[in-house]
């Protein structure tokens, strides 16, 4: 069973920082481009930052300078560390596992992530 598991979500004053975690199965993590992403309330969801079995990382514009994605390997965990949070950074954010060579995309339960103003 694919398992996708967030974790480090919670409610924090504007300026804060939070560090989000996903622990996942080995043998999805090894060779997927992994994700966070996040959706607000009647919004679509849109990409965080993404992290590739090499290191390659991507960050949207609205995060850069703020928040950092990482990958252990040897723990099958990836990190998002967000720090300066805003409240329009309140959202579910959800992990994401992708292999386009073996066509698997899974996703994570998502952990809620309110700032306070």
């Amino acid at each position: 069973q694919v398992q996708l598991v967030e974790s480090g979500g919670g409610l924090v004053q504007a300026g804060g920082s939070l560090t989000l975690s996903c622990a996942a199965s080995r043998s999805i993590f090894a060779g997927a481009v992994m994700g966070w992403y996040r959706q607000a309330p009647g919004k679509q969801r849109e990409l965080v930052a993404s992290i590739t079995t090499s290191g390659g990382i991507n960050y949207a514009d609205f995060v850069k300078g703020r928040f950092t994605i990482s990958r252990d390997n040897a723990k099958n965990t990836v990190y998002l560390q967000m720090n300066s949070l805003q409240p329009e950074d309140s959202a579910v954010y959800y992990c994401n596992a992708r292999n386009d060579v073996f066509k698997y995309n899974y996703w994570g339960q998502g952990t809620q992530v309110t700032v306070s103003s």
